[in-house]
């Protein structure tokens, strides 16, 4: 789940900001760490394309290791792209593709 808020206030060298919220339902500390690693990694790939002027909460939900431990960490950072493209307006990818059924 990604939320994105407006900040106030930002420098010239500011950039966007990432929170992260990922529960103990994720799994062992680990494990909340390895996704928390991965989200950070994934967002600095495509944060150019992010508005300096927003905030944004990325919340991971349970399944989401295992999400990783199936597609790798590449595929979570195409969600989350997508994901980022749909709250912020713009397609930082290029074309969307659409979802496999």
């Amino acid at each position: 789940m990604v939320y994105v808020f407006p900040r106030e206030h930002v420098g010239t060298t500011d950039s966007a900001r990432l929170g992260l919220s990922v529960s103990r339902k994720v799994g062992d500390s680990v494990t909340r760490n390895r996704v928390k690693r991965v989200l950070r990694e994934e967002f600095a790939r495509v944060a150019a394309a992010v508005p300096a002027e927003l905030d944004v909460v990325v919340i991971a939900r349970a399944g989401c290791a295992e999400y990783v431990d199936e597609h790798g960490s590449a595929a979570l950072g195409a969600r989350l792209g997508e994901l980022l493209a749909r709250a912020v307006g713009a397609d930082p990818s290029g074309p969307r593709q659409p979802d496999a059924a």
